[in-house]
């Protein structure tokens, strides 16, 4: 894996700062705004797989993804952030091949949603699904297309 100067990934999930990712979840993405601290929580207990992204010199975590799986064959890529003074390393392209790359998903069919990294996700094989697959969008989400940008989400 290539990881950018500077920084380190892992997947230990004892590493995670819940904190770091509380806060990157609940002020610098447009996603699941409705989302409260004990929700990222179990999130975090019950996820298949997290990977971090942290700065070499400090130690400070500065990205993070998740992932759901049935463990065999299925995964759902969730909360790839990379916090704003990490930004435009390629941490993001980092923690995905990290989690589906190189890691214990390698063979598996993988699912996401994004509204604006559609390139990101390109690079790993992603594409806009075909007419077999369906989706039934969250009521908590009823307009995810009206999300305002992500510069624009404080709480």
């Amino acid at each position: 894996m290539d990881v950018p100067a500077g920084f380190e990934i892992d997947d230990d999930p004892e590493r995670i700062d819940r904190d770091a990712v509380w806060a990157a979840l609940s002020t610098e993405v447009y996603w699941d705004l409705w989302r409260e601290r004990s929700h990222v929580e179990a999130q975090l207990d019950s996820a298949w797989r997290v990977v971090g992204a942290y700065e070499v010199a400090t130690g400070r975590q500065v990205g993070f993804a998740r992932a759901i799986s049935d463990g065999v064959s299925f995964a759902y890529l969730a909360d790839v952030v990379v916090t704003g003074s990490a930004r435009g390393h390629g941490l993001g392209k980092a923690l995905v091949t990290a989690m589906i790359e190189d890691g214990p998903g390698v063979e598996f069919e993988w699912l996401l949603h994004t509204k604006d990294a559609h390139t990101l996700y390109e690079r790993f094989g992603f594409r806009i699904p075909e007419r077999t697959v369906m989706e039934r969008g969250s009521p908590r989400e009823p307009d995810f297309e009206a999300a305002p940008p992500p510069d624009s989400v404080r709480r």
